[in-house]
């Protein structure tokens, strides 16, 4: 058998990876070096205009020119980072001298040594990483997040009226609309929307073990926690002051627990909807030239809401396992946060791929009134609830004698299907008052959703 020319191990940079490509500009290996290029040269600058060390400012010409390193970082600098690593066998060196080569073009060699100053390795990387990371979230997983929350919700107005059949336990129920159960989905997504767009990047700038040595014995008189904490916010982070040679990690699993709890929650609404599709309430609109099934041509397979649903496992998955293992690191440093948090992109990969399909499949999806009404009629029984319900208020207020109203409503429905000729006369010999037989009498299961409607306006 013939080897095939080199190709993508994961489906995220195979198959799928016009749905994802947004996330690669930021966290690939290529967009964790930028970050990092762009901690160095930010640092460097940071300390030429304090006057740190006898240094002095650049001109704006000069920082200009050396800031450009990270935002005109491209394949030329990606080349050059993978010759330096094979050299220094180490990332974040190769970084350090990177931008070393560039102040050396730039005829900046007096201020080399400040490149990388008193700066352990992890001191760039959790910062590289929360930069990365929180700009992953913010430009690409939110907005695709927040476009499915806004269709739902129009379909949840759109739908608010559109009684149905309730399936508890998956046994015909109390009825309400499809809008209110779509507006549920909303509500739940909204508060992890939330909570997700609150997340606190932090960071750390305290050398080897978080204890500023090396700085303190470089210059004992300066205030190096302010410098720390003025840098780190610099560069649109949180400061954490008590740290070891990691920053801990915590902001990350709390956002990835969070991301993972909206897995959970879209996971829900596919299987929600995959059934509605299932009982004919929802009909799927045929792309066309697609094939639904190889052998059976009549087919429309819900497979965007079925692709997601494992999308979304996968991810759970991985974001589970970040966020379980990055907040343990041995003593004062371990690497194992090296390994994990390189996959951090596979685990916002795969949710943001099912949150593409989601958006596609609830595109292709409209409701079928005349199945949902269909349905309703085929299952007056489920009006049982509103009758002993009422007897017993009748009971209450002194206008029945009847003993046990569930009791009685269980003989007559349990098990059973009741039409609505049964269901009259049932109502007719009841021992209540006219008013409230009246009523009960003019109840249909269509029209007993109750406030399932007005609900959706909680949105």
């Amino acid at each position: 058998m013939t080897a095939l020319p080199p190709q993508p191990l994961s489906p995220l940079d195979g198959r799928y990876r016009s749905a994802v490509l947004g996330l690669g500009d930021h966290l690939s290996e290529a967009g964790l070096n930028r970050a990092r290029v762009q901690v160095e040269v930010e640092w460097l600058l940071y300390l030429t205009s304090h006057r740190m060390f006898g240094s002095s400012p650049l001109t704006d010409e000069q920082a200009r020119q050396l800031r450009s390193l990270a935002d005109d970082f491209g394949q030329a600098e990606i080349d050059r980072l993978a010759e330096l690593e094979a050299t220094t066998k180490h990332d974040v060196k190769a970084v350090e001298y990177l931008v070393r080569e560039r102040l050396h073009a730039l005829g900046l060699d007096r201020i080399a040594e400040l490149t990388h100053f008193a700066a352990t390795s992890e001191d760039i990387n959790n910062l590289s990483y929360a930069l990365t990371v929180n700009a992953a979230v913010a430009q690409v997983w939110l907005p695709a997040f927040r476009a499915v929350i806004a269709e739902l919700r129009a379909q949840a107005v759109q739908y608010r009226d559109d009684a149905m059949l309730a399936r508890t336990h998956g046994q015909p129920a109390t009825p309400t609309t499809m809008g209110k159960e779509l507006a549920v989905f909303v509500h739940r997504l909204e508060r992890l929307r939330a909570q997700i767009e609150k997340t606190e990047y932090l960071g750390k700038f305290s050398g080897a073990t978080g204890t500023f040595a090396a700085h303190l014995v470089a210059d004992p008189e300066a205030d190096w926690p302010r410098v720390s904490r003025e840098f780190v916010e610099s560069l649109g982070l949180g400061w954490n002051p008590l740290t070891t040679q990691i920053e801990s990690h915590d902001w990350q699993a709390e956002l990835y627990s969070r991301i993972s709890h909206a897995n959970r929650v879209l996971h829900n609404l596919c299987t929600d909807v995959w059934t509605y599709i299932s009982l004919g309430y929802f009909r799927q609109t045929p792309e066309p030239g697609a094939t639904g099934s190889s052998t059976m041509p009549h087919k429309v397979n819900p497979i965007r809401f079925e692709n997601a649903e494992a999308n979304l496992e996968l991810s759970s998955a991985v974001l589970d396992s970040l966020a379980s293992t990055l907040v343990t690191s041995r003593l004062q440093r371990d690497l194992t946060d090296s390994t994990t948090q390189r996959n951090i992109g596979v685990g916002l990969g795969h949710s943001l791929l099912a949150l593409d399909n989601i958006q596609r499949g609830l595109a292709q999806v409209s409701l079928d009134r005349e199945a949902l009404a269909a349905d309703l009629d085929l299952n007056w029984e489920v009006l049982a609830e509103a009758i002993q319900t009422v007897i017993r208020a009748e009971v209450t207020a002194g206008r029945s004698t009847i003993s046990d109203p569930y009791a009685l409503l269980k003989e007559l429905t349990r098990g059973k299907r009741v039409d609505h000729e049964a269901l009259t006369a049932f109502v007719d010999g009841l021992d209540i008052g006219q008013a409230a037989k009246n009523r009960l009498l003019a109840l249909t299961p269509a029209a007993y959703t109750g406030l399932a409607s007005e609900l959706v306006d909680r949105l």
